[in-house]
C-alpha cells in the first residue's frame, strides 16, 4: 500500500472519531490537555465527513472503533480491563467488543466450515446452533459431533478479516516510520519494531492451524495445573480458518452477579487469576497473552477456563530469570540489585551510573508502595518507569511487550472482581517460588548439567577441535587464515573445559560433604 492511502487511513481513522463523537469522549476520559483537546476538535472537524458513520445506537467510542475495524477492535479490548485508565464508564462500554460484536450470518459460517472441512456439515455435525459469541478476529458456534455425540465449539474466521487486517497494519508501519522520522527521541522505543511485533502476532491469530497447536502445547503444561482448564483441540475438525475444541460450561468473568450468584469467592478469583498468568510466564515460559474477560471462564465446580489461543508469548529462560529479579527486587525494595540486574542484562548502558539508576527505581516504586492496596498498580509502575528508563537511554524490548502488556490486561481483570487487590501481595508466593527453584545453587548445578549434556553430544568432536586450536593459535598462516573460526573453536574448548572443571568441583563438594 502507497504512502498516499496510508495517510488517508489515518485521516479517515480520526474523522471516524470526530463523527461519531468519539473524540470528545476518548480525550475527556484519557485526560488529554485543553489545549490538545481543542486543537484535535479544530484540527478533524472540518473533515469528519470523512469518517465512518458507524453503527447510531452503539456509544461513540465503540462506535467509532467497530466502525473502523478489526486492529482497532483489539486495541479496545485491552482498554475494556483498564479502568483505571479509561474510567469505569467507558471501560464497561468497551466490554462489548470481547464477545458480543455483531456476527455474520449462519449461512455463511456454514459455507465456510464445508469449504474449510471439504465435507457437508451435517456429515460432520449432528447439531450446529447460531453463533453464540462474536469477537474481532472469529465467532463460535455450539455443535454436536456427529460420529461421537462429543458437544463442542466451532470457531470461524470472519470473512475478508485477512484482508482487514493488512490494510491497517500498512496505515500502522506508516504512522510508525513518520514518527521516527519526525521525532528522533522516539527512535528508542522502536515504533516500528513494536508494529512489526503486532503483525507477527495478528498474523498467527488469523490462522487456527497455529492457535490449534498452540492451545494443545498451553493444554500440555497446564495438565497438572490445580482448578485450571484448557480445552482440548479436536483436529480433525479443525482446519485454517475453522477450529473445533471441547465445549466447557462456565460463566463468563465479566458476568460478576452471576459469578456472585454461584458462590464464586471473588478474591479468591482474583488472585488466582494474576498467579495463573505470572506462573504460566515464569515456569514455562508460554503464557496466554489475550486473557481478557471474553477469553475466561468460572466453571460450575469453581475451576477458571481459558479460551482463544491465537495471541500466546514465550520468553526464554535467561529472560524469564531477568523478569523474575526485577520483580523480586522490586518486591523487597532491593532497587540496587533491580539496577545492576538492568545492567547485567545490558538493558541500561554501562556508561550510566548504577547508583543513580538505582535511586531512580527507588523514585518510581516507593510512592506506590505507600498507598492503599486498591491504588497500588502495575500499570501505574510500568508507566512511571518508563519515564525513569527514558532519561537513561533504555531502549524498548520488544520481547518485553508482550509479557508487560499481558500483566497490565490481567491485572486489569483480577481488579474487576476485586478493587481491594494488592497486586503485589498476590504476586509474591509465584516470584519467590521461582526465584528459589531457578536462581542459586540448585539452579546452578542443573544449568551446568544441561550445558554439560548439550556438550556432550559434541564429544567426538572436542578432541580435533582442540587440536585445530591449538594448531592456529602457534600457525601464523592459520591464524591469519580465518580469524572467526579459530576463536569459535578455542571458545568451544575454553567453555568445555569450564563446564567440566565445575563439575568436577561440584562433585569434589559432593564427596567432601560425604566424607
Amino acid at each position: 500500500m502507497n504512502p498516499i492511502s496510508n495517510v488517508w487511513r489515518l485521516i479517515r481513522t480520526g474523522a471516524t472519531f470526530e463523527r461519531t463523537g468519539a473524540l470528545d469522549v476518548a480525550m475527556r476520559e484519557l485526560g488529554a490537555p485543553n489545549g490538545l483537546r481543542i486543537a484535535a476538535k479544530i484540527v478533524m472537524w472540518p473533515v469528519q465527513w470523512l469518517g465512518e458513520q458507524g453503527d447510531p445506537s452503539q456509544p461513540p467510542v465503540v462506535r467509532a472503533i467497530t466502525a473502523l475495524g478489526p486492529s482497532y477492535i483489539k486495541f479496545g479490548q485491552i482498554l475494556s480491563t483498564r479502568p483505571d485508565v479509561t474510567g469505569d464508564d467507558l471501560s464497561q462500554q468497551l466490554k462489548v467488543l470481547q464477545d458480543r460484536l455483531p456476527a455474520f450470518d449462519l449461512a455463511t459460517a456454514r459455507a465456510e466450515v464445508e469449504r474449510e472441512l471439504g465435507a457437508p456439515i451435517d456429515m460432520l455435525f449432528s447439531e450446529f446452533s447460531p453463533p453464540v459469541a462474536a469477537a474481532s478476529i472469529a465467532q463460535v458456534h455450539r455443535a454436536r459431533v456427529a460420529d461421537t455425540g462429543l458437544e463442542v465449539a466451532v470457531k470461524i474466521r470472519r470473512p475478508g478479516i485477512a484482508r482487514a487486517f493488512a490494510r491497517d497494519i500498512n496505515a500502522f508501519y506508516f504512522a510508525a516510520r513518520t514518527i521516527e522520522l519526525l521525532s528522533p527521541r522516539s527512535r528508542r522505543l522502536k515504533p516500528t519494531e513494536v508494529i512489526a511485533h503486532f503483525h507477527e502476532v495478528v498474523q498467527q491469530e488469523l490462522d487456527f492451524r497455529l492457535e490449534a497447536s498452540a492451545g494443545a502445547e498451553f493444554a500440555a503444561n497446564c495438565a497438572k495445573d490445580d482448578r485450571f482448564r484448557v480445552p482440548a483441540v479436536i483436529w480433525p475438525l479443525s482446519a485454517q480458518t475453522v477450529m473445533t475444541t471441547e465445549w466447557i460450561e462456565g460463566i463468563n468473568l465479566s458476568e460478576v452477579i452471576a459469578l456472585r450468584a454461584q458462590g464464586t469467592d471473588m478474591q479468591e478469583m482474583a488472585a488466582r487469576i494474576v498467579q495463573v498468568f505470572l506462573g504460566h510466564a515464569l515456569r514455562d515460559g508460554f503464557f496466554h497473552a489475550d486473557m481478557h474477560q471474553g477469553n475466561l471462564k468460572v466453571g460450575p465446580e469453581g475451576d477458571l477456563i481459558a479460551f482463544d489461543f491465537g495471541i500466546m508469548g514465550r520468553i526464554d529462560a535467561y529472560t524469564r530469570r531477568i523478569y523474575a529479579e526485577i520483580l523480586f527486587g522490586f518486591l523487597r525494595k532491593d532497587y540496587l540489585r533491580v539496577a545492576q540486574v538492568h545492567f547485567e542484562a545490558g538493558y541500561v548502558s554501562p556508561d550510566h551510573d548504577m547508583e543513580a539508576f538505582a535511586q531512580a527505581l527507588r523514585s518510581v516504586a516507593e510512592p506506590i508502595f505507600g498507598q492503599d492496596a486498591s491504588h497500588i498498580s502495575m500499570a501505574r509502575l510500568l508507566a512511571h518507569l518508563f519515564d525513569v528508563t527514558e532519561r537513561f537511554g533504555m531502549e524498548t524490548r520488544t520481547e518485553l511487550i508482550l509479557l508487560q502488556r499481558t500483566m497490565v490486561v490481567v491485572e486489569g481483570v483480577a481488579r474487576s472482581l476485586d478493587p481491594n487487590m494488592n497486586m503485589w501481595q498476590v504476586s509474591r508466593p509465584v516470584v519467590e517460588k521461582y526465584i528459589r527453584d531457578n536462581i542459586g545453587p540448585k539452579a546452578l548445578v542443573r544449568d551446568l548439567a544441561v550445558t554439560a549434556r548439550v556438550l556432550s553430544r559434541f564429544g567426538p568432536l572436542l578432541p580435533r577441535m582442540a587440536e585445530e586450536a591449538l594448531i592456529r593459535t602457534n600457525n601464523p598462516q592459520w591464524r591469519d587464515r580465518d580469524h572467526t573460526e579459530s576463536r569459535r573453536d578455542g571458545m568451544v574448548y575454553m567453555v568445555a573445559g569450564v563446564v567440566l572443571g565445575a563439575l568436577a568441583v561440584i562433585v569434589g563438594v559432593w564427596i567432601g560433604q560425604g566424607l
